[in-house]
């Protein structure tokens, strides 16, 4: 692996979200120049305190893209449309549109990399299987109907090949599995009060794989791959810190916010096609937030399936530099340290309450359909 070293300038979008916030980080801290395309109204205090000098914009703007772009090195794009519900234009627009006017506009700068921060959603949903995926795979396979996050990423990533196929894009390709870490605003927030309403489940028997990585290690390998020179036209898989369960995965959440551990177990088919019939409804009702429950979330879960990462361990020396127990305890810290402003308040759930009124928590409770007000798999977030 041949590295060059040398501080560069660096365009970061999605940089006030979680896996931006935390590259940005790395990046100042050795030195990079930073700047971030962001919408005027994003609250850009972290950002400041960094010194990242911040451009308002918006990738759908060309005009505001071109001037991000001035005097660009290296482009890692990790703005995207966060979650799996909405009407198909806003993933057309948020996700595809954004992407290929990114990529244009730096095709045009001549920048020296472009790193696209896919997900390992763009492989789509592969049957369960016990070898892991590697970067070779085909994309899209087995896209379920209303899937439209799975197939934003997927055509995000056909175009950007396209390019760099035809020699206009200096490519890399990173796909993560689902993130977590601090400034996290969707998942760890939601999980911690879940967690202490007791109504976290196990999907399926809990002894599968389970694909999960910190923001911080995520960042890491993507600033290892634009600076090597022969990672150009490359995707690397960056999923995972060691092998770890679902229940092991949840035990250590558990432990980390200081709650019982999960024994609620729904079977892996009754949580998947119980969020199915969840999203049918909503849809239905044209409701604007997604269901408790969903597909992707049980699959998410209870798949029994895993992705390489020896790819960029064995090119990149990529290693992740925290176990998972040290990355959930740092997580978990960070959001209680100041919990009022971090994880959002809602009202006690009738069920809840009437649960601790009889006793207190229970943590050992029977399997319910997955649509119970009084429990939920324990992520319906989708990968990045």
């Amino acid at each position: 692996m041949s590295q060059s070293n040398a501080p560069r300038r660096a365009l970061v979008t999605g940089a006030t979200g979680l896996l931006g916030s935390h590259l940005v980080e790395r990046l100042r801290a050795r030195g990079d120049g930073v700047r971030a395309l962001v919408r005027a109204s994003s609250d850009t205090t972290f950002l400041d305190e960094l010194g990242v000098e911040s451009s308002p914009g918006d990738l759908l703007d060309v005009a505001s893209v071109e001037r991000a772009l001035d005097g660009v090195d290296v482009v890692y794009h990790c703005a995207a449309k966060v979650g799996d519900w909405g009407p198909w234009r806003e993933f057309q627009v948020g996700g595809i549109d954004a992407t290929r006017n990114l990529a244009e506009a730096s095709a045009r700068a001549g920048v020296a990399r472009f790193v696209h921060v896919s997900s390992t959603s763009a492989y789509g949903h592969p049957r369960d299987r016990e070898e892991p995926i590697v970067e070779s795979h085909p994309l899209g396979e087995n896209i379920w109907v209303l899937d439209y996050y799975t197939r934003s990423k997927v055509e995000c990533e056909r175009i950007l090949w396209r390019m760099a196929e035809e020699g206009r894009l200096p490519l890399t390709v990173i796909r993560p599995s689902w993130i977590f870490g601090e400034r996290d605003r969707t998942t760890i927030p939601r999980l911690i009060r879940e967690f202490r309403w007791g109504r976290v489940s196990i999907v399926g028997k809990g002894d599968n794989p389970l694909s999960a990585v910190y923001a911080g290690v995520v960042a890491d390998a993507a600033i290892l791959a634009a600076d090597d020179p022969g990672s150009k036209g490359e995707a690397y898989n960056i999923t995972s810190h060691s092998p770890i369960t679902q229940r092991e995965f949840l035990d250590m959440l558990a432990d980390a916010i200081g709650v019982p551990r999960v024994t609620w177990r729904y079977p892996s088919w009754y949580a998947f096609y119980g969020g199915f019939a969840l999203e049918l409804r909503e849809r239905l009702l044209r409701n604007p937030k997604p269901p408790r429950v969903t597909r992707y979330g049980a699959w998410l879960l209870g798949r029994r399936l895993s992705y390489s990462t020896e790819k960029a361990r064995r090119k990149l020396g990529w290693t992740p530099a925290l176990t998972y127990r040290e990355s959930l305890d740092r997580t978990v810290r960070w959001f209680l340290e100041d919990e009022a402003a971090r994880v959002p308040h809602r009202r006690t759930p009738a069920m809840v309450a009437v649960r601790r009124a009889l006793g207190g928590f229970r943590t050992a409770r029977p399997a319910g359909p997955p649509s119970s007000p009084d429990s939920t798999p324990a992520a319906s977030e989708r990968e990045p």
